[in-house]
């Protein structure tokens, strides 16, 4: 018996240091010299402070800020997750009429189509885009709420786009926090209540 527990015990203190301690280690190294921003979590940063992170949304609610995607989370990132509410389920269908309703009494003048993106939940709960079309719907709110001229705030939101992933996949979007940040240096809010 000790002739069988020996090599074990051995193999399993072994591949516990290899594949436990030696090559997250080495992984950890690497990815820090290869990709430091992206290693760290991709800080957003403002006056030197972290105040957020490009892979994850912020739940911004003042007319000053441009809204990124719903969240059935609250923007949570240890518990990643959306709504599981399939399109005939009349709890989504009630949701997204709700947030149809926020949008339109936030900017009663808007005629425009609410981009759906605006009132349905991603799957992970923690989208940080939006599409050109949904901040292009918001761009007469925050610039009425920051008195800024509509075209200054659209040409920052032009600017924002990012487009395809290797120009192939995916489509064009916009990372409202950085929106909001770039906002945010452009003019101080007139309230700054998220």
């Amino acid at each position: 018996m000790k002739d069988l527990l020996r090599p074990a015990l051995l193999l399993v203190i072994v591949f516990t240091a290899l594949c436990g301690l030696l090559y997250p280690a080495v992984l950890t190294v690497a990815a820090r010299l290869a990709w430091p921003r992206q290693a760290e979590g991709s800080l957003m940063t403002a006056g030197g402070q972290a105040v957020g992170s490009a892979l994850i949304g912020q739940g911004f609610t003042s007319p000053g800020y441009f809204w990124g995607r719903p969240s059935a989370i609250a923007y949570d990132a240890t518990t990643s997750m959306g709504t599981n509410l399939g399109p005939t389920n009349p709890a989504l269908v009630q949701a997204v009429t709700r947030r149809v309703e926020a949008l339109r009494a936030a900017d009663p003048g808007n005629p425009a189509p609410v981009p759906v993106d605006l009132v349905t939940a991603s799957g992970s709960g923690l989208d940080p885009h939006i599409s050109p079309a949904a901040a292009r719907y918001q761009v007469r709110r925050v610039a009425r709420a920051r008195d800024l001229p509509a075209a200054t705030v659209a040409a920052l939101v032009d600017r924002h786009v990012e487009g395809r992933t290797l120009g192939l996949l995916g489509e064009p979007r916009i990372n409202v926090v950085a929106l909001n940040l770039a906002l945010d240096r452009l003019a101080a809010p007139s309230r700054t209540v998220r």
